[in-house]
């Protein structure tokens, strides 16, 4: 039997629907099918089991929504414009996609190793490129010696946490979803402003 690529949408758009209503544990094969409208014979067929189907969801959306971040960090642009860029494009890509954070929580909660195994995580990580940019920055004087691991990780921290505790930020400030993005957008330049002070040369 030959694979249907509408059936197989049907089975991505109804996972990731679930996924993230009722997050990944909480939603069975079962309840995927059903929403699906096919029967679990064909579900099986199809992705075997939910963890293959998570993983496979997981990477395309990865795929598909980091090719403008690896673009911007493989650049030539000049190192706060690149940072500039970076945290704008990255957090256009969590309002479109607030799955990816989750997803990632997801991952690293079923099995630290599962991280390492999934080649296509690497493109949400640091780019060679822009690490030694930030290395010979520093030797330069034109920022302050900086470990790029920390950088990128403060960087990664402060584009991604609001998505993860979304529900604390709209509750604490009584926020509605347009108020929440209108929250978001302003973070584009707060965070990068903050990035570019922590590595103002001295």
């Amino acid at each position: 039997m030959a694979k249907n690529r509408n059936t197989e949408q049907k089975i991505f758009d109804a996972a990731t629907e679930l996924f993230l209503e009722k997050g990944v544990d909480r939603t069975s094969v079962r309840d995927i099918a059903s929403k699906a409208g096919i029967n679990l014979a064909l579900m099986n067929y199809y992705f075997r089991s939910k963890e293959n189907l998570f993983d496979a969801i997981f990477t395309n959306l990865v795929k598909k929504n980091t090719k403008d971040l690896v673009k911007i960090l493989d650049s030539d642009l000049e190192l706060g414009e690149k940072i500039k860029q970076y945290v704008s494009a990255y957090i256009d890509i969590l309002l479109k996609n607030p799955l990816l954070v989750s997803f990632f929580m997801a991952i690293l909660h079923r099995s630290r190793e599962k991280i390492t195994e999934m080649e296509v995580v690497s493109l949400l990580y640091g780019r060679e490129k822009f690490t030694q940019q930030i290395v010979d920055e520093g030797k330069k004087g034109n920022i302050r010696r900086t470990d790029p691991t920390h950088f990128y990780v403060d960087m990664i921290s402060m584009i991604t946490f609001p998505f993860a505790i979304k529900p604390m930020i709209m509750d604490k400030n009584e926020l509605n979803d347009e108020e929440f993005i209108a929250f978001i957008e302003q973070r584009k330049e707060h965070i990068t402003e903050m990035l570019l002070k922590s590595i103002m040369p001295c």
